[in-house]
């Protein structure tokens, strides 16, 4: 359960793709830039989002895959913090609510509850999928230097973004991050892919930006007969 609530919290902000070569350096450090100086400007525009999440968790020894897919409402806070909730309905019902440096798993079907600090569960250089959306265009370059494998894809459902891999420049638990950038500057689709060929994709759907949210959102009230695991 808490490798599941790992991935979920590192892997947040996310199949058949088609690859357009890019023709020159320049034409690819100047496809960099552009990409930054949108995602600077959706970062600063983002007050909240709501979307489809599909994630799928990739074994490489097993060469299987487990797919989950829900809905997710997040709101950027102070500091890289954020407020997220995500409602996974497939495979089974799961809520998970991260705010105020804390997080809630709860299991209906189980009647319980996996309680803990988001501290608990991944330290702070193995949050990069999660800080995304909070991270500046200075922080991306200071957290991973020059990117890799630049290139225009079409993900399926027609959505034209730029793919980048991002290579940690310090110690990390995951080897790298590619990220699928919309045209809007926002970050689409993620996977992390660790250092045993693991991986975690995620991908957002169905975006809508700057809805309102209320904040009772990311309040779980769990009755007595929850019971609570401390995580």
């Amino acid at each position: 359960m808490k490798k599941l609530v790992t991935a979920i919290l590192a892997s947040l902000v996310l199949a058949g793709l088609v690859a357009i070569p890019l023709p020159n350096a320049n034409a690819q450090a100047g496809l960099v830039s552009s990409v930054l100086t949108k995602m600077e400007k959706n970062r600063q525009n983002l007050r909240t989002l709501t979307a489809d999440l599909s994630m799928e968790k990739y074994n490489s020894q097993l060469r299987d895959s487990d797919k989950y897919f829900g809905t997710i409402r997040y709101i950027p806070a102070g500091r890289g913090a954020a407020f997220v909730r995500l409602d996974w309905n497939k495979p089974q019902q799961e809520i998970l609510v991260v705010a105020n440096g804390g997080y809630i798993l709860y299991r209906p079907r189980l009647k319980q509850a996996l309680v803990g600090t988001t501290n608990s569960v991944h330290s702070a250089k193995d949050n990069d999928v999660l800080a995304l959306l909070n991270m500046s265009a200075a922080q991306l370059r200071s957290r991973f230097g020059d990117f890799q494998d630049e290139r225009e894809e079409t993900l399926w459902g027609g959505i034209h973004t730029t793919h980048l891999k991002a290579v940690p420049k310090t110690a990390a638990s995951y080897k790298y991050i590619e990220l699928w950038i919309d045209d809007n500057g926002m970050p689409v689709q993620t996977k992390m892919v660790e250092k045993n060929d693991d991986s975690t994709t995620m991908r957002l759907s169905n975006v809508q930006k700057n809805a309102d949210i209320p904040m009772n959102v990311f309040k779980l009230d769990l009755d007595s007969s929850v019971k609570r695991i401390k995580g």
